[in-house]
């Protein structure tokens, strides 16, 4: 995610260093990717595809430490000879519920994979996407998942035209002159309230600003999707579209403290 480095602590140019070492010495590297206070922690492998030919794995929802472990068991099942499938259910990766392995799609790949990018360089990999189930042993795309759930970890083989964590009606702040005279978004806003607004730049007056469903943006310029991962309090602007976008926190008033 271009909001979030993968590692904090390290440097990329040493994290790069460290990571073929413990690719050459023990497999494979596991990065750790901290969650925000709006989205969601994962971990992820490097080296899987170079040393056994297998796709890379990232899970999310665990704490560091857990989602450490995790992908170090299964990288113990894959050194054995066991090679994850899709559309399985195992019952071999936790105690007392299933997983399931779903393919991360190439359009999700850049999102959550930074530090596997640098050391694949133009090398072609892929990655699968281990699933846990919630409290009643269900995977989130059967009936009755339980919701407190549902976006803790999201689902890679799918949503690569709409990324956000919302539902696609959400409603959102924009402005005429994006609903009217087709002016560009150049700048989005995410309110430390959890609203979104995607504003032309122009200045605002009465009535300018308008309500509509998060997908229709999105629709019209899916250039949006590159800030989905916008956290709480931060907003994220443009010159242009296809521009790239910089990141700037938001000073919170007295009533977002």
């Amino acid at each position: 995610m271009i909001s979030k480095p993968d590692h904090e602590c390290t440097p990329a140019d040493e994290l790069l260093i460290q990571t073929r070492q413990n690719v050459d010495k023990y497999g494979l590297q596991v990065i750790m990717v901290s969650s925000t206070t709006y989205l969601p922690s994962f971990a992820y492998s490097i080296g899987l595809q170079q040393i056994y030919n297998h796709p890379e794995i990232i899970c999310f929802g665990f704490s560091n430490e857990l989602g450490h472990a995790i992908i170090n068991d299964v990288a113990a099942l894959i050194k054995a000879g066991e090679r994850m499938i899709v559309d399985k259910v195992y019952d071999n990766v936790f105690e007392n519920s299933s997983a399931a392995f779903l393919n991360v799609d190439q359009l999700n790949m850049r999102d959550y994979f930074g530090a596997a990018f640098n050391f694949y360089g133009d090398k072609p990999f892929s990655a699968l996407q281990l699933v846990w189930t919630d409290r009643a042993d269900r995977f989130p795309w059967e009936d009755g998942f339980e919701q407190e759930f549902i976006y803790k970890q999201p689902l890679l083989d799918r949503n690569m035209l709409f990324k956000y964590r919302e539902p696609q009606n959400l409603s959102v702040f924009t402005t005429r002159q994006w609903l009217e005279l087709n002016e560009p978004i150049k700048l989005v806003v995410h309110d430390y309230d959890g609203d979104w607004q995607f504003l032309t730049g122009h200045p605002l007056e009465a009535g300018d600003m308008k309500l509509v469903a998060l997908h229709e943006l999105i629709k019209r310029d899916d250039t949006l999707n590159d800030v989905f991962d916008l956290d709480y309090g931060n907003e994220a602007e443009r010159s242009a579209v296809g521009a790239p976008w910089v990141r700037y926190t938001i000073e919170p008033d007295e009533d977002d403290e």
